[in-house]
């Protein structure tokens, strides 16, 4: 079994617009959603053994918070890969990974990371900025994930149902 969670950055800020989207910081929400799914992650228990993200700021800053809210000390891999990736980008992400790895956490970006769950879950859930979905996988090793992989929905918070 592999725990896989899927989170879509926190909310990013528009106030610089001279910024490429790449470069667009968290916004104050963003930081104070960020914090409230670090809880919810603490709370059930759901402790990554590796963290992998896009390298846009805001995932970045996302990643950051999260770290320092969990205590979170496992390795983070950043990932040209996973900006604006699509779903075939998160499969060919996770089947490179070690058997050894159980619980990865995915901090990326939207349309592709919403259609990615659906995908793996086989219905429609949506992921506002900052929400986290937690899946589990009936799988022995990373290698085996594909299209055909059928995921449980475990559980999926968003910001705006926990405060």
């Amino acid at each position: 079994m592999k725990t896989l969670l899927l989170m879509r950055h926190a909310e990013a800020s528009w106030e610089r617009p001279g910024l490429t989207d790449h470069e667009r910081p968290l916004h104050k929400r963003g930081r104070k959603d960020a914090k409230l799914i670090a809880k919810v992650m603490d709370a059930n228990h759901l402790f990554p053994n590796l963290i992998l993200s896009s390298t846009a700021r805001r995932a970045v800053e996302t990643v950051e918070v999260l770290v320092e809210n969990l205590g979170y000390t496992n390795e983070i891999i950043y990932s040209d890969a996973l900006y604006m990736a699509e779903p075939d980008d998160f499969i060919d992400t996770l089947q490179k990974l070690g058997d050894e790895i159980d619980n990865v956490l995915i901090v990326a970006h939207n349309p592709g990371l919403e259609t990615f769950l659906q995908i793996i879950v086989g219905e429609i859930t949506s992921m506002p900025t900052g929400s986290l979905g937690h899946l589990v996988l009936n799988l022995e090793g990373w290698c085996e994930i594909s299209f055909d992989t059928m995921g449980k929905l475990a559980g999926c918070w968003t910001p705006k149902t926990l405060v």
